[in-house]
């Protein structure tokens, strides 16, 4: 007896059976399906062993901001040397003409011999017919490519200028039918029951794997001894930054990589002696006049270090292991290894005798028990630790070390303003970044993508 199909996996075979090789938009067009029913019959079908989907990667780039104002106007350096086409020209006429581009594309103008300069006269010395990257960005323009239909040594010149070349993974998907699902009879006829048909796979719920890394590292935690605080996803950026000794014109605290609540501002952000001590340690050591109203500001919290400060200024242990786990929020652009929100977790230890050979210890024995084993540290700087270090932990996938967590001592400017008199040491990181090594993934959108084969394939992090 012939097996009895859906009317969407008809399609899609009798498409495949005519395009053998096809991927979920093309079906789309072929079938005149909707994505969603192309997404459920391809399962079905693979579930039924007649469809065999295969993924492949590859790198991609495009143009960022900068690249797209040179494709449309023209490399800085380009742009000078056209300027200079008709003659010499004085350098304040070129500084106005150019605007902020003017210093680079002066720069790589003398160091490549291509201009002149007598007095305050600039003149062209030789122009070449085609500048390092000119090809590449005409070939790119508005569109993505892949690395593969771009000249290497092109490219690299400006892979090496900020904003010039964004890197991506893409990520396709080709459907063709199995051996057995070529030579299949589809049945038109209704009312048939296929009394050899396989029974309907039923999957029992399960929770997220990356809920289930969360509740692993919150598990650790506590087993180590330390207490859970918790605090709200909105702060004011006197907790957020203020306190943390950011100053107030750090690039950080722009709109670029913060979420500010529109039109929101704090009533209350600290005590009066709380904002008295932040405010001179802040005129005292950044030398400058410092806001209370850009310290009203509310945010999404850009880390959970607003809510553990804020624990230690209000509580002032003498001896504490704390640790504070939840989303936090940066307006950063979505790759493959960047989310604008995901989860983060940190932890505190105050003690007498805290110092950096305790931080190390710690932080050998929690990724001792998360599975990690090949890490080390690395000297590095953070705006409120001093000493501070980066741990480094090995990718067995990428075949190199990868940075994980932050580390290091609260700065005195940080704890003394607070009252607080004991060594902090703290440390923290992205929990995706944990999940990703864990179920060996190497895009992080993939924990949001809802991929149900994925989903149900893994195993619970034991």
């Amino acid at each position: 007896m012939s097996q009895v199909f859906h009317d969407i996996e008809k399609k899609i075979i009798t498409s495949l059976r005519d395009d053998p090789k096809q991927s979920p938009e093309t079906l789309e067009k072929s079938t005149q399906l909707s994505p969603d029913q192309i997404r459920r019959g391809i399962e079905w079908l693979k579930l039924k062993d007649l469809a065999i989907v295969t993924e492949s990667k590859a790198s991609i780039v495009s143009l960022g901001k900068n690249g797209i104002e040179s494709f449309e106007k023209g490399l800085p350096e380009r742009r000078l040397l056209t300027l200079l086409k008709d003659g010499p020209k004085k350098l304040s006429v070129l500084q106005d003409e150019l605007g902020s581009v003017f210093g680079p594309s002066m720069g790589l103008a003398r160091k490549n011999n291509w201009v002149e300069t007598f007095a305050d006269q600039i003149s062209l010395k030789n122009s070449p017919f085609e500048l390092p990257g000119e090809k590449t960005l005409q070939l790119i323009g508005y569109e993505k490519l892949s690395l593969d239909k771009i000249d290497d040594d092109d490219l690299s010149t400006l892979l090496k200028r900020p904003d010039f070349i964004v890197e991506d993974i893409a990520k396709t998907k080709e459907i063709i039918l199995s051996d057995s699902a070529k030579s299949l009879k589809l049945s038109d006829s209704s009312g048939e029951i296929d009394v050899e048909a396989k029974v309907p796979e039923i999957f029992v719920a399960r929770t997220h794997p990356l809920k289930d890394t969360i509740d692993e590292i919150r598990e650790i935690f506590v087993t180590l001894g330390f207490s859970e605080i918790l605090g709200n996803m909105t702060q004011s950026s006197f907790w957020n930054f203020d306190a943390l000794f950011t100053p107030q014109d750090h690039p950080a605290r722009e709109l670029q990589d913060t979420f500010y609540l529109d039109g929101i501002s704090a009533k209350k952000i600290g005590t009066p002696d709380q904002i008295r001590k932040v405010s001179e340690s802040h005129k005292k050591n950044w030398r400058y006049q410092w806001d209370i109203n850009e310290a009203r500001k509310m945010v999404l919290r850009t880390h959970t270090t607003c809510v553990t400060i804020k624990h230690l200024a209000e509580n002032k242990p003498d001896e504490a292991r704390i640790f504070s786990l939840g989303r936090v929020f940066r307006n950063e652009k979505v790759s493959y290894k960047h989310l604008v929100e995901f989860n983060q977790i940190e932890g505190i230890v105050v003690g007498k005798d805290a110092n950096l050979r305790n931080l190390m210890g710690i932080q050998r024995e929690f990724y001792k028990r998360i599975g990690i084993t090949k890490i080390k540290f690395w000297p590095t700087f953070f705006p409120y630790t001093e000493p501070s270090l980066q741990t480094m932990v090995y990718n067995e996938k990428l075949g190199k070390w990868i940075e994980l967590f932050g580390m290091g001592i609260f700065r005195p400017e940080v704890t003394k303003p607070l009252g607080i008199t004991q060594p902090v040491l703290a440390w923290g990181g992205g929990i995706e970044r944990i999940a990703m090594l864990k179920y060996d993934l190497d895009d992080v959108r993939e924990f949001y993508n809802n991929n149900l084969g994925w989903l149900r394939s893994n195993t619970k992090c034991q």
